[in-house]
């Protein structure tokens, strides 16, 4: 019998996914065994050596990010130097994937140094790794969003989206507004103060395939979310540009614009009556679109929407108030 399994259990890994799988099977024999029975002596040294390990390692990773943080502060005077933090923003990108090291990077310091050199600092390389860095930290950690938001990060970023002359930079920027607003009422109050929506608007106007399609998404996810928006977005104009993006060469943008389309009609007349209007010409759009995506598997959900969209607007159908999305 190999080592390690002298007591009928198979060896774990040394650290926290070993651990975890030990407490698994733990909870799982005491469920079956009637009395506990003492932990032999091979598996008391395996437990000890995986905590020390894994714990060891988290302290590890904290050693990481100070290194990362120093290298940051140090001022760039050559292009080796240059090199060396974009492999420490590189590094505290996979790094602050986990949580916990996202909120000991800002309790350290390191959102606040991102604010406020590396935003805008004249390296584009730097640029988006530091936007990236920026939404992959505040993902779902309200601790690392609302500090984020006390330096002003929504207004930063949403400059980056819409004046930022590198491509990746306003990708970068607009997946860190995200983070930041999706599902953070301090977070979209911020990003409608500093008009974000009309930056949504430019950003889908771009000639960047990826930045349209991200950004649409997020106009779609907004309305979904958040409907009580709706009357503002038709003030803007919103129905009219958004329509008239559907008049370019048919792309996997559009599906994303015309999911927007529906949200903002579903119970909001306002945007239905905007829908017909004669000068748009929107109903016969929708019926040339259905009849150019019919019986083509890859484009259902776009052609799904356009028949949603028919239905509203222009068969007085009763919709339900949710979209299936």
């Amino acid at each position: 019998m190999a080592d390690g399994e002298q007591d009928g259990h198979r060896p774990h890994r040394q650290n926290l996914q070993g651990l975890l799988q030990m407490a698994i099977e733990a909870g799982t024999e005491s469920d079956s065994t009637p009395q506990m029975e003492p932990m032999s002596e091979e598996r008391r040294q395996w437990l000890q050596q995986a905590m020390n390990s894994a714990f060891s390692g988290q302290a590890d990773e904290v050693k990481m990010i100070k290194e990362c943080l120093q290298e940051l502060s140090n001022e760039t005077n050559s292009g080796e130097e240059e090199d060396g933090k974009e492999r420490a923003l590189e590094l505290l990108a996979d790094l602050c994937d986990n949580l916990d090291n996202a909120s000991d990077f800002c309790k350290l310091g390191g959102m606040d140094l991102l604010l406020s050199r590396y935003v805008n600092c004249p390296e584009a390389e730097l640029r988006w790794r530091c936007a990236d860095l920026i939404g992959i930290c505040s993902q779902n950690v309200p601790f690392v969003q609302e500090m984020a938001l006390r330096s002003g990060a929504v207004k930063i970023l949403l400059q980056l989206l819409d004046l930022d002359p590198n491509d990746q930079v306003r990708i970068k920027a607009l997946f860190a507004i995200s983070c930041l607003v999706r599902e953070q009422e301090e977070g979209l109050t911020d990003f409608l103060k500093q008009d974000g929506f009309s930056v949504l608007m430019r950003a889908m106007q771009s000639d960047v395939q990826k930045l349209k399609i991200k950004s649409a998404f997020l106009l779609q996810n907004l309305l979904m979310s958040h409907p009580e928006h709706k009357g503002t977005l038709c003030s803007m104009g919103m129905v009219t540009q958004l329509v008239s993006l559907l008049h370019t060469d048919h792309s996997p943008f559009h599906e994303h614009v015309l999911g927007a389309l529906c949200n903002l009609v579903t119970d909001f007349p306002q945007a239905v009556s905007e829908c017909q209007a004669l000068e748009l010409g929107f109903e016969e759009f929708l019926k040339e679109r259905c009849l150019l995506l019919d019986k083509k598997e890859e484009f259902q959900e776009e052609l799904e929407y356009c028949n949603r969209l028919l239905r509203i607007c222009f068969q007085n159908t009763p919709e339900d108030s949710s979209m299936d999305r």
